[in-house]
């Protein structure tokens, strides 16, 4: 995830929406190992490419953003994704 100068701000965490309705919410950014996930709202996001999201404020503002809280009700799990993954996302009870 980049601001809006091109300087890399974090990673994508999760994503937030209905993929049924196709609506995409925003999603939570890791900026750090050991920082919380930060929510951005899908207002804020300029543009969206292969192994890039482009935001439309700065890394300051970014860092202002609210802490990601929101109850998630359904986990989606990349078909691709390898049986450790899987196993990571069940022993943290992220499979819920």
């Amino acid at each position: 995830v980049y601001d809006r100068d091109g300087q890399e701000i974090g990673k994508v965490h999760e994503i937030a929406g209905d993929e049924s309705a196709d609506i995409f919410d925003g999603f939570g950014v890791k900026t750090s190992s050991f920082g919380a996930v930060k929510y951005v709202p899908a207002e804020i996001v300029a543009s969206i490419a292969v192994d890039e999201v482009r935001l439309t404020i700065s890394g300051g503002e970014a860092s202002q953003l609210e802490d990601l809280h929101a109850e998630v009700e359904e986990r989606i799990l990349p078909e691709k994704s390898s049986w450790y993954q899987r196993l990571a996302w069940w022993l943290t009870g992220r499979n819920r």
